[in-house]
């Protein structure tokens, strides 16, 4: 298990490949990517905000308990904070199994858990200026599932 907490870009395709590689024990691999989006064309920029050692902590629980829920033998999730700009690579979650739907759930589960739970805080800049983001309801009902 890896969690990653850093203000620096990643490179998406060297750590699918890192985590991916050798894993002849595991028959599934899930990789997911977040970025910034800019659904108005109005967006300059989002901020994340987070306290350090809080998060982490936070993140590693979640983890484990996704470890303990599905049969993973592997978990890699990565978190930028700091200034970005639209289209800029936010988050990746990656799960290995020896099978694709606990690969699968335990993917949807953590990003689930990152959308609505994880201790970020994001603010949008743009046109309109400044406003923190607020959750959605679509949100918490997907984190209501699990």
């Amino acid at each position: 298990m890896r969690i990653v907490v850093t203000e620096a870009p990643f490179d998406f395709g060297a750590e699918a490949d890192a985590f991916a590689s050798g894993r002849t024990d595991m028959g599934a691999v899930v990789t997911f990517t977040g970025t910034v989006r800019d659904g108005t064309g109005t967006l300059a920029g989002m901020e994340i905000e987070h306290y350090p050692g809080m998060t982490e902590r936070a993140l590693e629980k979640i983890a484990e308990q996704a470890r303990a829920r599905w049969s993973l033998g592997d978990v890699l999730v990565i978190h930028r904070y700091g200034r970005m700009a639209p289209g800029e690579r936010i988050m990746m979650v990656a799960t290995a199994a020896p099978h694709r739907r606990d690969a699968f759930e335990a993917a949807e589960f953590l990003m689930d858990y990152l959308k609505t739970r994880a201790p970020f805080w994001k603010k949008e800049s743009g046109t309109a200026g400044e406003a923190w983001v607020a959750a959605k309801d679509e949100d918490e009902d997907a984190l209501r599932r699990w």
